[in-house]
């Protein structure tokens, strides 16, 4: 057996969580097992296997071509600190109590380093509109290289202060920047602090105004864009109260920025109206309105009978104008044709006579 990759020596802080990597390659495909050795001159290498200290040790092996594993540690503290050791062997006799082993273990090793997290401050102050956001760390630190401030994954701001402090500010209104603000300090390990800018649900409607066919299944949504996430999501209707899912025709699927409305079996005396979602959270309540219209399941058909109808409108009025404008351009047999015929040729005749005398 040999090792294609083996783990890496990492430094994290106390609460964070650890993963080693190795992989062995041989034939027949090695196994792969996991060992700690602590700081503790008189601790010896323990094997560590899945679910250990507390179930906070995961362990994911696979056996394909070659050998690979991944060792996880959640919730770091100091007695997590150590040598972890990646062994890998093929020999048929490797976990045989009474034999020993014809090729020992081959062995890769590395150092986790767990370093107590420091404290860190943060603050919010509003002044002229504004939000400051400050973070602090506690003496004594890590070395800082650096700061970043980063908002929904995006980074708003970096710099190469050395400080044990920074701050962003922000421009506008609390509720339209609420959320969780991670103020990163460049370190080894990195250091993240979190500033809550919390606000009541700022709860819009998906669409203010849904439309459904009779008879059909009709869905309303609302969201809270906001933070914290809404506690309790709640529907009305308009001189209806209360809705709930008890009633067989109300179906409401809430989640905590989201909730959904379905309505079975549209009917339009019933159900056409305004309805009300209302959210509410630790620090308040917030509500919209979504208005509702049931049509009828004819409606579809109108547009195609209106233009059928204008269809034959316009083929009447044309075969009418047709039956209008051929007497005036047929011409009557009884006063054509004949007369002047007979006319030419009597005209012809007398001018022949008028000749024969003058010679």
């Amino acid at each position: 057996a040999g090792f294609i990759k083996s783990p890496l020596s990492q430094k994290r802080l106390t609460q964070d969580s650890v993963e080693l990597y190795c992989e062995a390659i041989g034939n027949p495909i090695p196994e792969i097992q996991w060992w700690f050795e602590g700081n503790d001159p008189n601790e010896t290498y323990a094997q560590l296997w899945d679910g250990a200290r507390q179930d906070r040790v995961k362990i994911n092996a696979t056996y394909n071509l070659h050998s690979t594993s991944t060792i996880s540690i959640a919730n770091l503290t100091s007695d997590d600190s150590g040598m972890y050791e990646c062994r890998a062997s093929n020999d048929p006799d490797r976990n045989h109590l009474s034999k020993s082993p014809k090729v020992k273990w081959i062995r890769s090793q590395a150092n986790v380093f767990v370093i107590e997290r420091p404290e860190i401050g943060t603050y919010v102050t509003e002044s002229s509109g504004k939000l400051v956001l400050s973070c602090i760390i506690s003496a004594p630190h890590l070395t800082i290289k650096g700061h970043k401030w980063i908002y929904r994954g995006d980074v708003l701001v970096t710099d190469k202060n050395t400080s044990a402090s920074t701050s962003y500010t922000i421009e506008g209104k609390r509720e339209e920047r609420s959320g969780v603000y991670e103020c990163v300090f460049d370190a080894d390990p990195e250091i993240r602090g979190q500033v809550n800018i919390s606000v009541p649900p700022q709860v819009t409607a998906y669409r203010k105004s849904e439309h459904g066919n009779e008879g059909d299944t009709g869905l309303l949504t609302c969201k809270n864009p906001s933070f914290p996430a809404v506690t309790t999501w709640s529907w009305y209707k308009s001189g209806h109260g209360l809705l709930e899912n008890t009633s067989g025709r109300y179906i409401i699927k809430s989640t905590g920025n989201k909730t959904e409305l379905r309505i079975l079996k549209l009917d339009i005396e019933q159900d056409t109206g305004d309805y009300f979602c209302n959210g509410t959270n630790s620090y308040g309540t917030g509500d919209a309105t979504v208005n509702l219209r049931v049509r009828s399941r004819l409606a579809a058909l109108w547009p195609f009978l209106g233009i059928v109808a204008e269809v034959l409108v316009l083929v009447t009025i044309i075969f009418i104008y047709e039956k209008r404008r051929k007497p005036d351009e047929v011409p009557d047999d009884d006063d054509g044709g004949s007369a002047p015929l007979k006319s030419n040729a009597t005209n012809h005749k007398d001018k022949n006579v008028r000749q024969r005398n003058a010679n």
